[in-house]
């Protein structure tokens, strides 16, 4: 997209360095860049005018570029030149070393890319358990040990990822479902079709999201199809993975104390994450994934943007990730991609 706004850190020179010290041409940047962003789920044409669009300063390159780009070049957005870094962020090669056979050495390399990658995403200025924060960490690296050597079931887990709109909780959500193999459900997925018909039974619009007919009479209703089918999971042992905003069930401590009560009577543990991110970057995702649901957010942005605390997690919260200008969701991209190369 075109861009006249000053973003604080962007070289556009240093996207074009890159590319230059990998001894590519454009075009062949672009081949590369599709071919990644394939493997990695991600939207780009890489066009040879696009790409010359990034390295001149003419255009900004959008989210999914971005993401590309640093798998692409094994960087972060700092080094790449799209942002500054945040503070405490660490830089450097990212690229993880794994042989490439899959065995016990392997599975632990593996297993250590993992750790590394949760714990550089790890926001340690909020007040979460610590404990129970690094409890999940190691949970989420043994069920990894687990699928690649066969070992055996361990603690059934229910891991709830919360967040607001744009802040990249899915992402994540699904990020900790590929590397640990665990059940993930996400609540637009698996509610939005019944939500929109309701609405519109109820003479509504189907997009809402924001009026008393929706907060009061539907989203209950979506929460409750969304806790039932987790119930199902872990009932069967089965540890699952919930991407949902769960902003106000989240500040509700005895919300949240009854489910933890429930799943401990049944052996289940609890496991609050909360994706961190900045209000721009909420802003520039939602603007790019582009859903009508979203449509009174970016028309009442500043009432929206208003009500959003961005300083503090929810009580409760395990762990915070640290999202803010997507630097989770790259680490992440990263971590995903260094696993590929132990897996058959």
């Amino acid at each position: 997209m075109s861009t006249t706004k000053q973003r604080p850190g962007w070289k556009p020179t240093k996207l074009r360095e890159r590319r230059e010290t990998h001894g590519l041409s454009l075009e062949a940047a672009g081949d590369q860049l599709r071919t990644v962003a394939e493997r990695g789920g991600l939207r780009v044409a890489a066009n040879f005018q696009t790409l010359w669009g990034h390295e001149n300063g003419s255009m900004y390159p959008g989210p999914h570029y971005r993401r590309a780009y640093c798998l692409m070049y094994e960087a972060t957005e700092p080094e790449l030149g799209f942002r500054l870094p945040l503070p405490g962020e660490a830089t450097g090669d990212l690229t993880l070393p794994l042989p490439a056979p899959l065995s016990p050495a392997a599975t632990e390399e593996a297993a250590n890319a993992i750790t590394q990658g949760l714990d550089r995403v790890s926001d340690q200025t909020q007040g979460q358990d610590a404990t129970a924060g690094d409890a999940l960490k190691a949970r989420v690296v043994s069920a990894w040990r687990g699928r690649a050597m066969s070992g055996s079931i361990g603690t059934t887990t229910l891991a709830l990822v919360g967040g607001y709109a744009g802040s990249g909780k899915t992402e994540f959500a699904r990020f900790l479902g590929d590397v640990s193999g665990w059940a993930f459900l996400d609540k637009d997925s698996l509610t939005r079709r019944l939500t929109e018909r309701l609405l519109v039974s109820m003479d509504g619009d189907p997009h809402d999201r924001h009026t008393d007919l929706y907060l009061n009479e539907v989203r209950p209703l979506e929460y409750k199809c969304l806790m039932d089918t987790a119930n199902d999971n872990i009932d069967c042992g089965i540890s699952t993975i919930l991407a949902a905003p769960f902003i106000s069930e989240l500040n509700d401590e005895a919300w949240l104390g009854r489910l933890t009560n429930r799943c401990k009577a049944k052996g289940v543990d609890v496991a609050v994450i909360w994706v961190r991110c900045d209000v721009d970057s909420m802003r520039e995702y939602i603007e790019f994934r582009d859903a009508p649901r979203d449509a009174w957010k970016l028309a009442h942005w500043d009432e929206y943007a208003a009500g959003l605390n961005t300083e503090t997690s929810p009580p409760g919260v395990h762990l915070t990730v640290d999202n803010r200008l997507g630097a989770a969701i790259s680490i992440a991209d990263q971590t995903r991609e260094a696993l590929r190369r132990v897996l058959p």
